[in-house]
C-alpha cells in the first residue's frame, strides 16, 4: 500500500513527472487530456492524449488542463492528477492509500491559485498535500546548496512561464516569474508560418521545429528542416523549408522577455549575495533550457558563469520529492 509514500509531483504546464525517493522519475507525461464532447468523460490523458492533437474528430477535444503555470479547469486537471497517480500507482506495483503530496507552483501564483492547486492533489487522491515553490524545488532537484547562506540562482524555462529565483537559506530571496517559455516559443513559430509562407502547421510540429533548428541569439551555421502542412490558400498539403536564421529572429521577443527577467531578479540582490553569484554563477534548468546555444547566450549576456543542471527536465520533480525529506526546515524558514 501507498500509505506511507510520499511522492513529489512536478505539475507542469507542458510536463507532469512524478517522483518518488526509491524509484526517482516513475511517470513523465504531457499536461493533456482529450475529453468527448458529448458525454464530457476523459477519453485519454497524457502521451495518448498528446498523440491524439490534431487527428481528432469534432466530438473529441483536447485539453491543456493548466495554463502559464496554473490551473486553467480545475475539474479536468483533478481527474488528470487522478489517472497520473493511478499510473504511478501501477508502476510501483501498489494500489494508491492517499499518499503524502510535494506538488509545486509558481513563484507568481496566487493564493487562490495555489489553494486550487492544493485542492486538485486532495480530490485526486492525496491524504497531506505541501506546495513548494518552483524554483525552490528547481535548485533542490538541481542539487544546490539551499539551505546554506550563499545564493544560488535558479533559471527555470518551463513550458507555460520561466521563473529566475535567488535562494539562500532555504528561501527565495528575490524572484521573478514571467509567462514567457516554450509554448509561446511554439505559438510564434506557428503564427510566423502562416504569416510568412501561408501555411498553417500544428503545435507538434513547431515543437519539432523549435528543437531542431531553434537558436538562442547567437551566431551559427544556418541550418533548415522541412516541415508539412496545409496551404491556407489552396486547402492542400504542402512543403516547406524553413532556416534556422528565421526561427532564430521569430524567438527574439521571448528569449529578450526571459532575459529581462532575470536582469529584473539579480538587480534585486542583496549586495552580501552578488559576489556569490559572480563565483558560482547560474543554474539553467526546465526544458526550454535546451534550446541550442542557451548556455552560451545566457553566458555572454551576464557575464557569469551559467551551468546547465544535470537533467533539467526532472530538478523541479526531483526537487519536489526530496523536499519532503526537509519539509520541517522548509517551513520553519518560511515562517
Amino acid at each position: 500500500m501507498w500509505s506511507s509514500l510520499d511522492i513529489g509531483i512536478d505539475l507542469g504546464t507542458a510536463n507532469t513527472l512524478i517522483y518518488t525517493k526509491n524509484k526517482g522519475i516513475i511517470v513523465n507525461e504531457p499536461t493533456v487530456v482529450a475529453i468527448d464532447n458529448k458525454t464530457k468523460n476523459v477519453v485519454a490523458v497524457g502521451t495518448e492524449a498528446k498523440s491524439m492533437i490534431g487527428k481528432t474528430p469534432m466530438s473529441i477535444s483536447i485539453i491543456r488542463p493548466l495554463k502559464d503555470g496554473v490551473i486553467a479547469d480545475f475539474d479536468i486537471t483533478t481527474e488528470f492528477l487522478r489517472q497520473m497517480m493511478a499510473k504511478a500507482g501501477k508502476v510501483l506495483g501498489n494500489s494508491i492509500r492517499k499518499p503524502r503530496v510535494m506538488i509545486c507552483v509558481p513563484s507568481g501564483a496566487s493564493t487562490v491559485e495555489r489553494k486550487a492547486i492544493e485542492d486538485a492533489a486532495r480530490f485526486s487522491g492525496a491524504k497531506d498535500v505541501h506546495l513548494i515553490e518552483e524554483t525552490v524545488a528547481a535548485a533542490i532537484g538541481a542539487d544546490l546548496p539551499v539551505a546554506e547562506p550563499v545564493a544560488n540562482v535558479i533559471i527555470d524555462i518551463g513550458g507555460g512561464t520561466t521563473e529566475v529565483g535567488i535562494i539562500s537559506y532555504g528561501g527565495v530571496v528575490s524572484s521573478t516569474t514571467v509567462k514567457m517559455a516554450g509554448d509561446r516559443m511554439v505559438e510564434d513559430i506557428v503564427n510566423f508560418v502562416r504569416k510568412q509562407y501561408n501555411v498553417l502547421i500544428g503545435e507538434p510540429t513547431a515543437e519539432l521545429i523549435k528543437q531542431e533548428i531553434g537558436y538562442a541569439l547567437i551566431p551559427h551555421k544556418v541550418e533548415t528542416i522541412e516541415v508539412r502542412g496545409r496551404d491556407v490558400v489552396t486547402g492542400l498539403p504542402k512543403m516547406i523549408e524553413l532556416k534556422s536564421t528565421e526561427i532564430q529572429e521569430v524567438l527574439k521577443e521571448p528569449l529578450l522577455a526571459i532575459m529581462e527577467a532575470i536582469r529584473s531578479t539579480l538587480e534585486f540582490c542583496p549586495p552580501e549575495l552578488s559576489g556569490d553569484i559572480v563565483d558560482q554563477g547560474v543554474v539553467l534548468t526546465g526544458g526550454g533550457s535546451k534550446l541550442k546555444g542557451m548556455v552560451e547566450w545566457l553566458s555572454q549576456e551576464l557575464s557569469v558563469p551559467v551551468h546547465l543542471a544535470p537533467e533539467p527536465l526532472e530538478s523541479v520533480a526531483k526537487g519536489t520529492g526530496k523536499s519532503l525529506l526537509m519539509i520541517d526546515r522548509l517551513k520553519k524558514k518560511a515562517n
